[in-house]
């Protein structure tokens, strides 16, 4: 943003209903690519999103680097973030709309594994 190329793409309509939506922080790419484009429609020059294949070559690397011997993929950090979501007493519809999930039951996969994780924590009511 401080080299000027700090606005990104937005489709037509939602340019127009909100002109400066291009350049806030919430619009911005976590991961943007190096190059700079030009827009056809308008010259802006601008950065778009980095490409999947690039953000998966770069994970490999970094593992691969730290000596992991896991296969770790982007979706991995996907599912991490649920889980710790659902650790930390997230509710479960809360999780279903940051996931964008369309149905309940495909974000209800993570409860399993919260299960599993918190066995020992769990108490009878006689227990109290």
């Amino acid at each position: 943003m401080q080299d000027g190329f700090g606005s990104v793409y937005i489709p037509y309509a939602l340019e127009r209903k909100f002109p400066k939506a291009k350049f806030e922080t919430k619009w911005q790419y976590v991961f943007p690519m190096d190059s700079i484009s030009t827009d056809p429609r308008s010259g802006e020059q601008s950065r778009h999103h980095m490409l999947d294949t690039t953000l998966s070559r770069n994970i490999k690397n970094a593992v691969h680097k730290s000596q992991i011997d896991k296969r770790v993929t982007s979706h991995i950090f996907r599912h991490s973030y649920a889980t710790h979501l659902l650790q930390n007493g997230t509710d479960i519809r809360s999780i279903q709309e940051l996931l964008g999930h369309k149905s309940i039951e495909t974000t209800m996969i993570y409860t399993h594994i919260i299960k599993e994780l918190n066995r020992d924590d769990i108490k009878s009511p006689l227990d109290f």
